[in-house]
Formats: structure tokens, C-alpha cells, sequence
């Protein structure tokens, strides 16, 4: 049994030292895990303003659509696509499809989520262009 504090060893989850693409992977889907938990909590805030009539709703709307507002709709995106497809990379591999090709498909993941993270961040700018 190890002495040290209980926090200095729940440090370790972030650690990615010695670890490879599966640690990486791993630790990305925490870290998305966490922020879409956030997101939804947030979400559930801001419908809130629903109820109090279209003034709060419309005040809403116009910070919706600053470009601080919309970045952190990229930051989202992103979050979420990653979320997603790497829960089919991990869902492939539970099943033993593409096991010995883990790295590639990780590679993959990351590479499709940036490149729809970008179109989508696009279609973002230039609707509310």
C-alpha cells in the first residue's frame, strides 16, 4: 500500500508518460467526458432563460452570436466529434474489429475530427457572418 495522499495518486490519470496512443486516447476521452457533462449543465442553465420571457431569451441570443461565444461552439464541436468517434474506435476494438490496427484507427479519429471540426467551425462563421 502506498503512503502518499489520495490526491497525488489520482494525478496519475493524466499522465501520459510511457503511455502511447491508447493512453492518449484514453485520457482525451475523459477530458471530452467531462466537458460534455459541463456543457449539459450549462445547457440546462441557459434554458432556464426560456421562462423568464422573449426579452431574457433575446439578450441571450445576441451573445450567442459574439465571436468569443462562437469559438467556444467550436471548442464544443470538437469535444463532441472526438467523443463520438472514438467511442465507435473503442466500440470496433471491444468487439475485436481493427484490434492490431488501434493506432491507425486513433490516428484516423483524430485526423476526421479535426477535419469536421474545421468545416463545421466554418459553417459556424460564415452563417452568422
Amino acid at each position: 500500500m502506498t503512503t502518499e495522499p489520495r490526491w497525488k495518486r489520482a494525478r496519475g490519470w493524466a499522465d501520459l508518460r510511457g503511455r502511447r496512443e491508447g493512453g492518449l486516447a484514453f485520457l482525451l476521452m475523459r477530458l471530452t467526458g467531462i466537458g460534455l457533462v459541463i456543457y449539459l449543465f450549462l445547457h440546462l442553465y441557459v434554458l432556464r432563460l426560456l421562462a423568464q420571457g422573449p426579452e431574457a431569451w433575446d439578450a441571450f441570443i445576441v451573445t450567442a452570436k459574439s465571436p468569443l461565444f462562437l469559438m467556444l461552439d467550436g471548442i464544443l464541436i470538437l469535444g463532441l466529434l472526438y467523443h463520438a468517434l472514438n467511442g465507435v474506435r473503442v466500440t470496433l476494438l471491444g468487439l475485436g474489429i481493427g484490434v492490431p490496427l488501434q493506432a491507425r484507427l486513433f490516428w484516423g479519429v483524430m485526423a476526421l475530427t479535426l477535419l469536421l471540426t474545421g468545416v463545421a467551425v466554418y459553417a459556424i462563421f460564415a452563417l452568422t457572418g
